[in-house]
């Protein structure tokens, strides 16, 4: 896809580990992604969250190992149809964010 694509398009990875690297079959870590020239990630997809039970916290540590590698992390945050239904969108989003906050200093977003 790298070869296909060309400026200002990039190429993203759809997730990735919480580790940076390590034998963690069937996962792909942020050094591998950084190894073969992908720049960006996209992390706490909602369907990593309700079919692979990624947590608020998964999604921080995942997005925390992705910028110590010097990747570009897209952080997809937002409710299900029941909590939007249900009036929580607000308080869904900031938990979701505020788990990030609690993972990553300010500096660490370059």
């Amino acid at each position: 896809m790298q070869k296909l694509v060309k400026p200002p398009v990039q190429v993203a990875a759809q997730n990735a580990y919480t580790e940076s690297s390590g034998a963690f079959t069937g996962e792909i870590s942020p050094n591998q992604l950084k190894d073969a020239n992908v720049h960006w990630v996209i992390l706490g997809h909602s369907e990593r969250r309700a079919l692979f039970g990624d947590t608020d916290k998964v999604v921080a540590l995942k997005t925390k190992a992705a910028l110590a590698a010097g990747l570009s992390v897209i952080a997809c945050v937002g409710e299900t149809l029941e909590q939007r239904e249900n009036g929580s969108t607000k308080q869904i989003v900031e938990q979701q964010l505020e788990a990030i906050a609690k993972e990553i200093k300010e500096e660490d977003w370059k």
